[in-house]
């Protein structure tokens, strides 16, 4: 039986056939390195997910082909790292990515990240991305959005104080949209602190290739950044 989530999910989950060595990573590597859902009620330590002892667990919100996390878990070899999404082509895709960088730190969760995020025990993240998130263009889509305000509330639960969200897209009115939301939002503050911040991605920055591409094509990318409030200085609920 389908979820709540998974109806009202509206993606791709597969594009062109896979070739037969993504496939045999789809089929050999990925259930040695998904994120499995604990019973219900059950909770999940995201540091748990990893062998070895983290100093702290990113997320990754929609990976696509997986060469941003890929290239953040070879970067940071201490952190553990845990992808979401739902495009199986795109999890073969950063499956190759690991297995041809040795890479041992990143854990993927093959569906959609909003049936992840209630079982990930709170402020367990230092860092959460959604890059360039499909933006729903037309008005009677907005409510596809991956950012609304119940998911922010999620983000904010599961970040540590101080922690991150990072958002990055070349459609304005995503951006906007993101702003407006995060603002209203008890537990975020924004971090810009002039008017060019938001054209400069930050200096630890690794591009995606759907930035790349935007890019070449002369679009603008924006990137925000949301620093997470102490839970102290805030309403519990938040």
């Amino acid at each position: 039986m389908q979820t709540a989530t998974a109806e009202r999910f509206h993606g791709r989950r597969h594009g062109r056939r896979l070739r037969p060595g993504r496939q045999r990573l789809l089929d050999s590597l990925l259930p040695r390195l998904a994120v499995r859902l604990p019973a219900a009620g059950g909770s999940l330590d995201p540091a748990a997910l990893f062998a070895r002892p983290v100093g702290d667990v990113w997320l990754e919100i929609g990976f696509g082909a997986g060469e941003h996390l890929a290239a953040q878990a070879l970067r940071h070899p201490e952190l553990g790292f845990i992808g979401c999404e739902p495009y199986v082509n795109g999890v073969a895709a950063l499956l190759a990515r690991l297995e041809a960088g040795g890479i041992g730190n990143a854990r993927i969760f093959a569906d959609d990240a909003r049936t992840l995020l209630p079982h990930l025990t709170g402020a367990s993240l230092g860092r959460i991305y959604v890059l360039f998130a499909d933006p729903w263009p037309k008005a009677r889509h907005h409510g596809r959005r991956f950012i609304q305000p119940e998911t922010l509330d999620a983000l904010a639960r599961l970040l540590k104080d101080g922690g991150e969200l990072r958002f990055a897209s070349d459609d304005i009115d995503y951006v906007r949209w993101t702003i407006a939301c995060a603002l209203a939002h008890p537990a975020f503050v924004w971090t810009w602190e002039c008017g060019r911040d938001w054209h400069r991605p930050p200096a630890d920055w690794l591009p995606t290739r759907y930035e790349t591409k935007a890019l070449a094509a002369g679009g603008r990318c924006i990137y925000l950044s949301f620093r997470r409030r102490s839970r102290l200085l805030i309403s519990p609920a938040a």
